[in-house]
């Protein structure tokens, strides 16, 4: 793993205090249902949806698959959609970069991104797209919603066999103000202190 990634978490793994109380008991819902599927063999697929799949789903999916990585928890496989599709937001991939993550950025309205976690590990590939795109699971997944939009306004995910709101603020009211790297790198911190948190509790 790249050592300044590998410095971010060592940190943030040290803040798990910092998460409130019925916040915990949400991601150890998450952790069980991870944990009883792992237990029965399956492969765990969990699908992080937001409106646009531009910021909280991307940074959920790519923290959730990393802390995976780091605590040795194999068989879980991470996905992210939108209710609809626009782009991986620059800002948010400026975050993951701040944090230690070598990403390649290609140019073009919806760039395929390839995310590193180390110069010997497969690249996870984030770009926009829905939730029901070929490439996520149709089937025997868990829907965590990032957004409460999209918590609100798409109460039914078709194949989802378990759903749970896992919500957070949008980094995006910062756009363009002074505050806007440090609400990226805030909203990129607690998202990935609570899915470490989250991966820390499976029991598999």
């Amino acid at each position: 793993m790249y050592s300044k990634l590998k410095n971010y978490i060592s940190q943030l793994t040290q803040n798990f205090d910092s998460i409130p109380k019925e916040r915990k008991k949400t991601l150890q819902d998450v952790a069980d249902y991870i944990t009883k599927g792992l237990n029965e063999n399956e492969t765990v697929k969990l699908n992080f949806i937001c409106t646009h799949n531009s910021r909280r789903s991307h940074l959920a999916q790519i923290w959730t698959q990393t802390a995976a990585a780091h605590y040795g928890v194999e068989g879980v496989k991470t996905f992210s959609g939108g209710t609809e599709a626009t782009a991986f937001n620059p800002r948010a991939v400026a975050a993951i970069e701040r944090a230690g993550f070598h990403v390649n950025s290609p140019v073009g309205k919806n760039p395929r991104y390839e995310v590193r976690i180390a110069e010997d590990a497969d690249p996870m590939y984030c770009f926009s797209k829905t939730f029901d795109d070929e490439v996520n699971p149709d089937n025997n997944f868990a829907a965590i919603m990032t957004c409460s939009d999209a918590d609100d306004n798409c109460p039914f995910v078709p194949g989802a066999t378990y759903r749970k709101p896992v919500t957070y603020r949008d980094p995006k009211e910062s756009d363009g103000t002074d505050h806007e790297k440090e609400t990226y790198d805030d909203r990129c911190r607690q998202i990935a202190t609570e899915m470490f948190y989250m991966m820390c509790r499976v029991q598999s």
